[in-house]
């Protein structure tokens, strides 16, 4: 940019790599920062570098945490029988607003031959021996409804069938609040398939 500050430009330029945010909310982050108290800026910067210190990967579901194993995973009130699987650590934090009370396994992603992502770039097998353990009853796949999350899931059900463990996928369809004339096909087939007695 034309006679924009050097610093100016570097954060514009850090905000516009992050997900989801575009050139123009990059520009307005920065400049919200610029005319904000100094406090303010010093407090996210040590915010973001707080969190990279502080957090680490549980070494047995692969949710963050600030601790191995996480909260989630040292927690005996929770149903230890049931592991939702989920693509990553956002999804656990929905799955949590939904109140689930089992346990979790994030695998970091899903397959996708496209970007050259195998199961080996997940973190699928490290699940075997939780399920091996003979304390798992049900596996929930909880991957994401797209072809990717679908191939995902079907590959785990296939790794995992022969172990015995009952296996779960949740449930697809409408939701709340939607409008049918709005839903694609693909959408509304599956809620008929998945319809429930009233």
């Amino acid at each position: 940019m034309a006679n924009v500050p050097k610093s100016v430009q570097g954060l514009i330029e850090a905000f516009e790599r992050l997900p989801g945010i575009g050139p123009k909310t990059a520009q307005r982050l920065t400049y919200y920062l610029l005319h904000a108290p100094k406090e303010e800026s010093k407090a996210l910067a040590e915010a973001a570098i707080n969190m990279k210190e502080k957090t680490v990967i549980c070494t047995t579901c692969f949710n963050i945490g600030e601790e191995d194993p996480c909260l989630i995973c040292s927690d005996s009130g929770r149903e230890q029988s049931v592991i939702a699987i989920v693509e990553d650590p956002l999804d656990v934090l929905a799955l949590e607003k939904a109140n689930y009370k089992g346990l979790y396994h994030v695998l970091h992603g899903v397959i996708s031959p496209l970007e050259n992502i195998g199961p080996d770039e997940l973190h699928i097998r490290e699940l075997l021996p939780r399920l091996k353990s003979g304390k798992v009853s049900e596996i929930i796949l909880a991957t994401n409804p797209t072809m990717e999350g679908e191939a995902t899931a079907m590959y785990i059900q296939r790794l995992i069938g022969s172990l015995g463990v009952k296996t779960t996928r949740i449930a697809r369809g409408l939701p709340v609040g939607g409008d049918l004339e709005y839903a694609d096909e693909s959408t509304l087939s599956r809620a008929l398939e998945g319809r429930k007695e009233y």
